[in-house]
């Protein structure tokens, strides 16, 4: 099977090889690169105490970046979107790690359980606010940093039609909302997916879903949980 991987460069390759393992051609086209900002995360850990939440692996690549600045923190309780994100912070030296297995708000609710005195949240941009209201509904106080960004980028044309030189590829993988408008905003000035097609829209959770055209709605298909091995397990 031919699938199509939309997510960032050095993510998409890891992707790549566990689809090749598991029998798949690997297509990448990434659209989306982050921009890293190593200092706000300092400052706002430099600033806080208790309990960190990410709901991105990337936020954990940021603060690999900050070395020793970094040690002091490892012991304070983090809580994450989904186990791939905790691995990822166990594996940088965080010792106190919770994940939940769906969603942002399933992540709030976990927060909400745990009772941490204070909460800092480290973000990109832009970012689905699902978390954020959660923790505003269940009267959480949070304080936010934003630590880096995720910049569209824009594939050249040989990339576009080595891709699709040979036709539309057998399924897509969605991961984020945004990736998700960017691709369908770059296909606008070719031939449209047809329809009825067997292409298959994997994505990574029902708010990424909501970002494919109404007309493709029947090939869409949603990760039962909002993490990656999930994700493939539809393949």
């Amino acid at each position: 099977m031919r699938v199509l991987v939309t997510r960032p460069a050095h993510s998409a390759t890891r992707t790549a090889q566990r689809l090749r393992d598991m029998g798949h051609e690997p297509l990448l086209l990434p659209l989306r690169q982050p921009l890293h900002d190593s200092n706000a995360a300092a400052d706002a850990l430099a600033a806080t105490s208790g309990a960190i939440a990410v709901t991105s692996a990337e936020a954990i690549r940021v603060l690999s970046a900050l070395g020793e600045k970094l040690h002091p923190h490892l012991a304070r309780p983090l809580f994450a979107v989904g186990e791939t994100t905790a691995e990822e912070a166990r594996s940088l030296g965080f010792r106190s790690v919770v994940s939940s297995q769906g969603n942002g708000r399933d992540l709030a609710d976990l927060v909400a359980a745990e009772k941490p005195s204070t909460l800092l949240y480290l973000v990109g941009t832009p970012r689905a606010e699902t978390f954020e209201r959660r923790l505003r509904e269940l009267n959480i106080h949070f304080s936010v940093a934003e630590c880096y960004r995720m910049q569209p980028t824009v594939p050249d044309s040989a990339e576009i039609d080595a891709i699709f030189a040979n036709g539309y590829p057998d399924a897509i993988l969605f991961y984020s909302r945004q990736t998700t408008e960017d691709f369908f905003r770059l296909l606008e000035p070719l031939p449209a997916l047809p329809k009825q097609s067997a292409i298959r829209l994997l994505c990574l959770s029902e708010a990424v879903a909501e970002a494919v055209p109404a007309a493709l709605k029947k090939s869409v298909e949603i990760s039962p949980m909002a993490d990656e091995k999930s994700l493939l397990s539809l393949l």
